[in-house]
């Protein structure tokens, strides 16, 4: 099983090599992408600076794994990337990267909201909201 959890945020790099690298994939016509990126939300007045991430590493990665085999089953895939952020992520960078390829763009859309909405409510990833007051809550996940 390939770890799924980088730290800090996700790099421009990383998301630019994991597309280039399907270029030479010749029975793929579709991709979709998923970022998700901290927002400056303001919550009782006081500003959110970023999002301390911690997870459940093991059972994460092991639930990360079985989200890819069940979206294989559910959608033509090709290929399925997914990469979360642990550690500290400031507000307008990159924590969640998932990358569908796909024959046709039907199932890849479809397959990119499915896993999103799986990692959101299955897999054990805790964020810690900071405020620009130096306090913090524990994030929430909304749909």
């Amino acid at each position: 099983m390939k770890k799924k959890f980088i730290h800090g945020p996700v790099s421009s790099e990383l998301i630019t090599e994991s597309i280039t690298k399907h270029a030479l994939k010749t029975d793929i016509g579709a991709h979709s992408v998923f970022l998700g990126q901290v927002r400056a939300d303001v919550i009782d007045g006081k500003e959110v600076v970023g999002i301390e991430y911690g997870a459940y590493e093991e059972m994460a990665d092991k639930i990360f794994h079985e989200i890819i085999e069940e979206s294989f089953q559910k959608f033509d895939l090709r290929c399925v990337h997914i990469y979360h952020s642990l550690g500290f992520v400031k507000v307008g960078e990159i924590s969640l990267f998932v990358f569908i390829s796909s024959q046709h763009r039907k199932a890849s859309f479809a397959a990119c909201e499915w896993i999103v909405e799986q990692i959101k409510n299955k897999v054990p990833i805790y964020g810690k909201e900071i405020f620009n007051t130096n306090e913090y809550q524990w994030k929430e996940n909304t749909p």
